[in-house]
């Protein structure tokens, strides 16, 4: 029952727990097994906050009995990415650089949010150094792997959210998405991960990756995602890029119709190399909306390659946030970390504007191509997940972790909203993802079609 329990969907535990047939603690204690039973294999939670979180839940517990729950997500366990600050939790970054003895006493907005909401906060999951790179490993809190296969990566730099996701330890998590960050682990563990129109989720402190940098939610299904994105898209003064709030709850408008809608299929966005099983899973999903109504219609390319425009705005953001610190710090960095520092170093001041504007012009291309198209379908990830402990995948010929992330890093270029969800499997059992991305603040549309595909294309535990 535990067991179960622990998988079970936040939308399915406010409803339990309103007919008084499960409790907050119980959740919590479901939760926290798991992270008992897994985490040690798998390295998602590099702080578990035990104690206050029971405490937490049996707040919520005795709301529910009064029939006074504080929110949307009263009594749900969550989970908080250590890039994002959490009260009373320390917030290391997956970092050697930073102090551990400090106050911790403030929330970022989502964290904020989500408390406010009466959600259980059980912890923090596990990032990279800074959140740099696509895979989830530091010199800090070592290799987070996944559940689907420890042997391989669950990919990064949300991975140890996602990872927490597919393995039951919690219903909801925060994740963080700069280039793809929260994307790519979905895909590489086959849960739900939605990176959101820039500045829906407010932020604070900005980052230094400046309008690249997202916070959204992750889970195992795209109910909970829209029901999480409600919660910490309310608005939060901290951040001076936060857009006006919306008049609706997410999650009130996911009714799954989207009959009739125009509908873009790109197997390879820029010429992307893509793996045949993963293209052959994507294919079929593309194909599945023609029978949910949708008019579906293959683009053989979108947009140009844009990776040296991204690794200016990636590389140069990394240098001013690494140059922060002593230089006699910046020896215990991530020796990937300082590479890329290095190579930050070296942009000029008309290199960074070249990218602007190389970077306004591919904005302006998207708004045009959605003249024509609702939404935009492409593989997440070209590649199923590859063997942890390694910034790129073993096999191929690739220097930087944006190398092969060519689906993920353009959209936060754009800005525009893109949700990965689970598709299908390899031969090998491992997840693929497919990516639904909308125009500038389509954000219901995105997860309007995503709970759409999911209703045939539900999420599937790993054998753990």
């Amino acid at each position: 029952m535990q067991d179960d329990l622990a998988f079970m969907t936040a939308v399915e535990l406010v409803a339990l727990y309103r007919a008084r047939k499960v409790s907050p603690v119980e959740a919590t204690q479901a939760a926290l097994a798991a992270i008992d039973k897994h985490n040690a294999n798998l390295n998602s939670f590099c702080h578990i906050d035990r104690e206050n979180a029971l405490a937490q839940a049996h707040r919520s517990e005795a709301r529910w009995q009064r029939n006074e729950p504080c929110g949307l997500v009263d009594g749900v366990p969550v989970s908080i990415k250590d890039l994002v600050l959490a009260k009373g939790m320390p917030t290391l970054r997956g970092s050697r650089l930073i102090e551990a003895g400090q106050a911790w006493d403030e929330d970022a907005p989502s964290s904020a949010r989500l408390r406010e909401h009466g959600a259980v906060i059980l912890g923090k999951t596990t990032t990279p150094e800074f959140g740099w790179k696509g895979v989830t490993d530091s010199p800090l809190t070592g290799i987070t792997r996944n559940p689907w296969n420890p042997e391989m990566t669950p990919g990064g730099s949300s991975g140890g959210a996602a990872a927490a996701a597919a393995a039951g330890m919690g219903a909801l998590h925060i994740g963080t998405d700069g280039g793809g960050s929260i994307r790519i682990p979905a895909s590489f563990t086959g849960i739900v991960g939605f990176k959101a129109t820039f500045g829906r989720v407010p932020a604070f402190p900005l980052s230094p990756f400046g309008s690249l940098a997202n916070v959204g939610p992750m889970a195992r299904s795209v109910a909970d995602a829209a029901l999480m994105f409600s919660v910490i898209s309310r608005p939060d003064p901290r951040d001076c890029y936060a857009l006006p709030p919306e008049p609706a709850d997410f999650h009130e408008t996911l009714n799954g119709n989207i009959a009739g809608w125009r509908i873009a299929y790109t197997p390879t966005l820029s010429g992307a190399d893509v793996d045949p099983e993963v293209a052959a899973s994507v294919a079929q999903a593309a194909k599945a909306f023609e029978g949910l109504g949708a008019k579906v219609e293959l683009v053989d390319h979108v947009l140009d390659p844009s990776l040296a425009t991204f690794q200016t705005h990636w590389f140069g953001g990394a240098a001013f946030l690494v140059d922060q610190f002593p230089a006699e710090k910046r020896k215990l960095l991530d020796p990937g970390l300082a590479e890329v520092v290095e190579m930050g170093r070296r942009i000029s001041l008309m290199d960074h504007l070249a990218a602007v504007k190389a970077r306004e012009a591919m904005g302006t291309r998207m708004n045009r191509f959605h003249q024509r198209f609702d939404l935009l379908l492409t593989p997440t990830m070209p590649i199923p997940a590859f063997k942890a402990g390694h910034d790129f995948p073993p096999e191929r010929a690739h220097r930087q972790w944006s190398d092969w992330t060519p689906f993920t890093y353009p959209f936060n270029l754009t800005r525009q909203p893109a949700i990965s969800i689970p598709c299908g499997r390899t031969s090998s059992g491992l997840p693929v993802g497919l990516q639904i991305v909308g125009p500038l603040y389509g954000d219901r549309a995105v997860l309007n079609a995503a709970r759409a595909f999911e209703q045939g294309h539900a999420f599937q535990r790993p054998t753990l």
